[in-house]
């Protein structure tokens, strides 16, 4: 908004406000903008607009290219304006447009960097122009609409000042923080003393227009609004012109102003903001008060369809019967697409997975080709290595390293890759699970204690649930995961999330357990401390001295270990030349040897603080601790008010990254031997004597062949439902997913790599839910754009099949990246594990539903769910789904943990039951209502009345046009009089 002020005794605009979502104001000295915030407006205002609306000239769709062409112009020829003041006008109109774009003396550190441009004067229309960015450095220009159908940018040409004055506009960085085809609203504001009476006018153009010097970055204009009046009056004019730049932002009335016929139009238009406008007490509330800008505003399309008689009512959140009767809308029901609809023909399900991911095959490959995968890349290649390592290390002792570290690298290489190339969903990670470790120790103990080939009857064990799962995907069985709702996704998710921070704690206290910190440690005393090598021959001849018994020193010789000598350079560089080994123990000089030296060489450690590990166990607990705070200060810090923007959206995309290698850079500098990642080396079997292919016959009788179903069959039941729920969770609409899922396509490859994996001695692979859900955040998507104050858009996941793919293949190539990865702490990695648990719990309802017991109901958060059901239902329905929790754990925590799947099954059983204890209304905002027939029949019928019912003229509905007419509210700008009440009050609106 621009207001006419005097300067050095001469009239010039002067930018004072603007607005692209919120409103922001040019401070007191003129040197910075306000923060963004929600423009309060007064009812006196906006009844003054109506009034402007109501008596101003009204101009539609004119064409013209400066200001003097399209304001007076027209009037003046349409005799709306008298010829006397054409000149007058014409004059003000003219004058240079001073933009709030001045760079202060003392620049901030975080415009360090920034192209800093001097300020320009352009001397042909004498515009005073300067290049401050602001974020937001947009003219005085206000209300930057999305414009509906391209934007035409004037092409008549311009003078060479004006050139360079446009391609300097261009270089403007707030033309990042427009959005594409957008077009600007100028308001023009002033007192001047040749009117006797407010001269108003509203213009739209027919084609938006760049007017020259009117705006600082190149945006097409499309709608004027210019009120100049006599003096005295210029809180009432700015007050009008905050009101008209208010709602040209405003999605409902900006679709008014583009579709308006006529006058009465736009009146309607207004009338309908007035319909939804909230009025706060005066004495309840400081108009100086600036409200911030809310994380979340209601859509165009929401108050559409709020905007019927029915719930007018509904203010201040309150939903009463009165305003919405029964027939208030319940939340949307979880649909889980036409993935899961059962087709009734043999591999219908598969088929359709087929022809629906064909067509994305291409794009799934150059959508990856993104800096943003970079970090996604590295963030899940940590985190898959780390597992790879866990989980082959439990393997390696749980089958007696017939499965170890090598098996696991080769397998996850192997498994992930051909499913992220081939799979229904890419973004999915494939990894070992719990379950299947346990599964693998019990076989294992099982083959041991019959005499069985563990590796053969496994084999066969594979076989069959590949077959199985085969018979799934065929008979579309994956369709019953419809009946899988919120209940047992948050309980299947919150567990394995559970699992990872526990795993995460139990290993850093394990980490304390094998370096014992020195407790009670007296540094006056540190010469009492010590620690030395003594060779076991003069311990022995030291014993035989001092006994008297001659056998007993006999017995102890024949014991002692013979001593092993090496070459010098075997010993510890830290001593340059600690001795001449020799063949005889007596010239090995024992008080110079390290630990791992002393023992060797048959030695023995003497002394009190020989089991002193110092400061190992408390570096490893900061390097756990930092990782994971640093990750997580680092990922918010997209929302931090420092740095530019760019530069903080970049940091919290590359968050892990950057943690590792400081945590990894500040334990090189420390050079503390703290447990270190470590990766093999070779290719080869863990253990020597087995191959890289399994035979399925020779070891064990044919008849274990047959034997192997039955445990296949709950192997298969545990693939199945570990992955179709990790599917399920992936999938879900608040990911906004476009590219549609696979479920029967993905089960297919899992139990293609069943048998793959089963031939050559591998681990079995499923879907990672927390590592996918990782994988998912990594590559969520924001809009570029966003208005300042307003908070970036989640535009949904960047759908690729190159980032998963990359990983799996850096993953099989970690074998030859082993001198590098072997800098990386362990603790580290396990602070990224901690990190990757607690960060899959946000957005979890169940885990906020928890915290709302340690809240007082007064400062408990506004959930939709709080407003609608009960707090001690709520609190029954999370004491439940706690009870199943613990259910779960304790069965993961035992031997039964083979079992697991099966419980699963029972969270569905227990879901079902629930409708025994909660009416519909309370699952329908705590859960999902389940599917049922009759409630499907009974939602036909609506639509078939609401269909029935007659529909309101389109061209009315377009506008959005609820009201009558226009009110006869007779209003002027003279401060003096009141507005006529009784006239609002005595004609209704509707």
């Amino acid at each position: 908004m621009d207001t006419l002020q005097h300067e050095g005794g001469e009239l010039e605009w002067k930018e004072s406000a603007r607005w692209v979502k919120f409103e922001e104001k040019v401070e007191d000295g003129g040197e910075r903008w306000s923060k963004p915030h929600v423009s309060t407006l007064t009812l006196h205002s906006l009844l003054e607009l109506r009034n402007c609306l109501q008596t101003g000239s009204i101009l539609l769709d004119l064409e013209g290219y400066s200001l003097p062409q399209i304001i007076v112009g027209h009037q003046v020829a349409d005799g709306l304006l008298p010829p006397d003041l054409k000149e007058q006008i014409s004059f003000v109109l003219l004058r240079k447009h001073r933009h709030q774009t001045k760079k202060p003396i003392h620049r901030s550190l975080a415009d360090i960097g920034k192209s800093s441009n001097t300020a320009s004067s352009n001397s042909a229309s004498g515009i005073h122009r300067s290049t401050e960015d602001l974020r937001s450095g947009q003219s005085s220009s206000l209300g930057l609409c999305q414009l509906r159908s391209a934007a035409v940018i004037s092409t008549h040409t311009f003078p060479p000042a004006a050139a360079s004055h446009f391609s300097f506009q261009l270089k403007n960085k707030f033309m990042k923080k427009i959005p594409r085809d957008a077009e600007a609203s100028n308001v023009l504001i002033g007192e001047v003393d040749f009117l006797d009476k407010p001269f108003v006018s509203f213009v739209r153009l027919a084609q938006a227009t760049t007017l020259r010097g009117l705006t600082e970055v190149p945006v097409p204009t499309r709608f004027l609004f210019i009120l100049l009046g006599p003096h005295g009056k210029t809180k009432s004019y700015n007050e009008t012109g905050r009101a008209v730049a208010t709602l040209m932002v405003d999605d409902l009335f900006s679709d008014v102003a583009y579709k308006a016929r006529d006058r009465e139009d736009l009146i309607a238009g207004l009338d309908e903001f007035l319909n939804e406008a909230i009025v706060l007490p005066p004495g309840e509330w400081d108009p100086k008060i600036r409200i911030e800008p809310p994380k979340k505003v209601p859509s165009a399309e929401m108050r559409k369809s709020v905007l019927n008689l029915s719930e007018l009512g509904q203010m201040n959140g309150s939903a009463s019967k009165a305003a919405g009767g029964e027939d208030e809308e319940l939340p949307t029901p979880h649909e889980l697409g036409e993935e899961l609809k059962f087709t009734g023909r043999i591999g219908g399900g598969l088929w359709l997975d087929i022809k629906r991911k064909i067509p994305w095959y291409c794009s799934d490959i150059y959508d990856g080709f993104h800096i943003q995968s970079i970090s996604a890349v590295l963030f899940i290649y940590l985190g898959c290595i780390t597992n790879a390592i866990t989980f082959g290390g439990l393997l390696g002792d749980a089958t007696d390293n017939y499965q170890g570290v090598m098996e696991s690298f080769l397998g996850t290489a192997l498994a992930g890759t051909v499913f992220c190339m081939f799979g229904g969903q890419p973004l999915i990670i494939l990894s070992s699970t719990g379950p299947i470790l346990i599964f693998e120790k019990l076989l294992y103990e099982f083959s041991k204690s019959n005499d069985v080939d563990y590796m053969e009857f496994r084999l066969w064990i594979g076989l069959h649930s590949c077959l199985q799962c085969f018979v799934l995907v065929l008979s579309d069985a994956s369709f019953i995961i419809k009946y899988m709702t919120r209940f047992t996704e948050e309980g299947f998710s919150s567990l394995i999330s559970f699992i990872f921070i526990s795993d995460a704690i139990k290993k850093m206290v394990g980490t304390f357990q094998y370096y014992p910190i020195n407790y009670g440690f007296k540094p006056d005393y540190i010469t009492a401390y010590r620690c030395e090598c003594i060779s076991t021959m003069a311990l022995v001849s030291l014993f035989c001295i001092l006994s008297s018994s001659v056998i007993a020193c006999l017995f102890l010789l024949c014991l002692l270990p013979l001593p092993i000598f090496h070459p010098p350079h075997t010993l510890t560089p830290m001593f340059p030349d600690p001795m001449s080994l020799t063949p005889h123990p007596t010239y090995l000089d024992w008080s110079r040897l390290r630990k791992n030296e002393c023992v060797k060489y048959g030695g023995t450690l003497v002394g009190n603080s020989c089991k002193y590990v110092p400061d190992l166990a408390l570096m490893s607990f900061i390097l756990f601790c930092g990782t994971y705070s640093m990750t997580v200060s680092f990922k918010k810090f997209k929302f931090s008010r420092y740095f530019p923007t760019k530069l903080r959206a970049l940091i919290s995309d590359f968050a892990i990254i950057i943690t590792i290698l400081v945590f990894c850079g500040l334990d090189y500098l420390l050079d503390l031997d703290t447990p270190k990642l470590h990766v093999p080396t070779e290719i080869k079997p863990t253990r020597p004597d087995r191959g890289w292919l399994v035979m399925p016959f020779g070891k064990n009788p044919w008849w274990w062949c047959l034997a192997s179903f039955v445990p296949a069959l709950l192997v298969t039941i545990l693939i199945f439902m570990d992955q179709q729920i990790s599917a399920v969770i992936i999938n879900r609409k608040e990911n906004k997913l476009k590219k549609g899922s696979g479920y029967h396509l993905d089960l297919f490859w899992v139990g293609v790599l069943m048998a793959v994996c089963s031939f050559m001695g591998l681990p079995w692979y499923v879907a990672a839910t927390v590592i996918s859900i990782a994988h998912i955040d990594s590559l969520k998507m924001e809009s570029e754009t966003s208005a300042p104050g307003e908070q970036p858009q989640f535009l949904g996941v960047r759908e690729q099949r190159l980032t998963g793919t990359l990983v799996f293949v850096l993953t099989g190539l970690s074998v030859f990246l082993a001198p590098v990865l072997q800098y990386i702490p362990m603790p580290v990695l396990y602070g990224v594990f901690l990190y990757m648990g607690v960060a899959s719990l946000s957005g979890i309802q169940f885990w906020e539903r928890i915290k709302l017991y340690l809240m007082p109901p007064k400062h408990q958060p506004d959930f939709s769910f709080l407003r609608h059901v009960p707090l001690r239902r709520v609190h029954l329905f999370t004491f439940i789904q706690i009870i199943c929790l613990a259910v779960l754990w304790i069965l993961k925590s035992t031997f039964l943990a083979i079992i697991f799947p099966v419980m699963i099954l029972g969270l569905m059983v227990v879901r079902k039951l629930l409708d025994l204890i909660f009416s519909q209304h309370d699952l329908a905002w705590l859960d999902d209502i389940l599917p049922d027939k009759d409630k499907k029949k009974d939602d036909e019928k609506k639509k078939e009345k609401k269909v029935a019912e007659p529909e309101h003229d389109e061209e009315v509905r377009e506008l959005h046009l609820l009201f009558p007419p226009p009110l006869p509210v007779t209003e002027s700008f003279d401060t003096n009089k009141k507005c006529d009440w009784t006239v609002l009050i005595a004609v209704p609106y509707f």
